[in-house]
């Protein structure tokens, strides 16, 4: 079997195990999401095996398995409405696609420079910041303690941040600069949450906005770890920073 049928397969199957999970009790459902989550590690890492090496089953393979779950989890919160859930289900199977052959990038470039490794850093960022939208709204929806969001958001984005970071250089293992910064990043993102906990902020906008800050943070580290962050790029980004908390304070409830 082809690679590419091998993603269309894997992907097709996942989302009709994402459908199934919809249809189980709802007492029963976050161990369901659980059971998807681990069942997209494996066919990931069936779909992969090609050019999977050992160290991918922690660098790689991890991605669709965060993805699979801010859906999941997200299509909680989706209206009731057939042709919602339907489309959202459909752009599952695609995004779900199109991750696999970002990781079969990932996998086939390591050690040299491919063409398509710069789409593949570009498409992999914007899963990166989808799914942390995804799961960060979701953490505020449940409403829980600001320290009980803050591990959470910890939790979720250390995998995401290391994982855009570690792709950067496709080495072999995850090295000490690559653990220190997304460290630093995670905490930085994680204490955002705990902060925005305490404003009543709806959880879209607060969801957004760490997204914004993820986004600032992981172009300037990765700029750094290509040796690339020039001048131009750093003034770029501290006007994106500008425009968000410029945002941030437009809408803060001032009565």
């Amino acid at each position: 079997m082809r690679r590419r049928e091998k993603f269309v397969l894997a992907a097709a199957f996942l989302s009709i195990g994402l459908l199934a999970v919809q249809y189980t009790i709802l007492e029963w459902r976050y161990y369901a999401i659980v059971g998807l989550m681990i069942i997209t590690y494996f066919v990931s890492a069936w779909a992969l095996r090609d050019d999977l090496q050992r160290h991918e089953w922690l660098t790689v393979l991890p991605f669709p398995v965060i993805y699979t779950a801010a859906v999941a989890l997200f299509y909680f919160l989706l209206p009731g409405a057939f042709l919602t859930r339907v489309i959202f289900l459909a752009l599952f199977g695609v995004g779900m696609y199109g991750l696999y052959l970002t990781s079969n990038i990932f996998s086939v470039a390591k050690g040299r420079t491919i063409q398509l490794l710069y789409a593949a850093h570009a498409v992999a960022l914007f899963f990166t910041l989808f799914t942390s939208m995804l799961l960060t709204n979701t953490i505020f929806s449940l409403r829980l303690p600001f320290y009980s969001n803050g591990a959470l958001g910890f939790l979720i984005h250390f995998p995401l941040v290391m994982m855009s970071l570690w792709s950067i250089k496709l080495e072999s293992f995850v090295g000490k600069e690559i653990f220190h910064k997304a460290t630093l990043l995670t905490l930085v993102i994680a204490e955002l949450i705990s902060m925005l906990s305490l404003l009543p902020f709806p959880a879209w906008h607060s969801a957004l906005f760490v997204m914004g800050i993820l986004y600032i943070g992981l172009g300037v580290l990765q700029s750094q770890i290509r040796e690339r962050l020039f001048h131009n790029t750093s003034n770029e980004y501290s006007l994106v920073a500008v425009f968000l908390a410029f945002i941030f304070f437009l809408l803060l409830p001032w009565k």
